[in-house]
């Protein structure tokens, strides 16, 4: 018995592998350090003008930091003073504050 043989011009079939997962890249909350995937996290940035806002597409340039969703993780990094710490800013600008605290009031409480 023979090897079937294909025609000039053509490679023999290759034999399909199983796809790999795909790589799901994961952020950590700054204030209770879980690690999720970056889509379940909420994104705040510092701006290279110096503003902090929140980045809901995840592509504005300048320093991240992740929250989580929930309203708990909010107050605190609000209150604690997280966020100045991970931008390494003395204060957090007032009407940034108050757009976050604004942002902050439409999550849902926690249960």
């Amino acid at each position: 018995m023979t090897a079937p043989q294909s025609s000039p011009g053509t490679a023999p079939k290759k034999a399909k592998r199983p796809a790999r997962p795909r790589h799901v890249p994961e952020r950590t909350c700054v204030v209770c350090k879980t690690t999720k995937p970056k889509r379940e996290l909420l994104r705040i940035v510092r701006t290279p003008q110096g503003r902090v806002e929140l980045d809901a597409g995840g592509k504005k340039s300048g320093r991240g930091a992740y929250l989580c969703a929930r309203h708990a993780c909010w107050e605190v990094a609000l209150k604690k003073h997280r966020l100045e710490h991970e931008f390494e800013l003395t204060t957090l600008p007032e009407d940034d504050r108050a757009a976050l605290e604004a942002f902050m009031a439409t999550l849902p409480p926690d249960t």
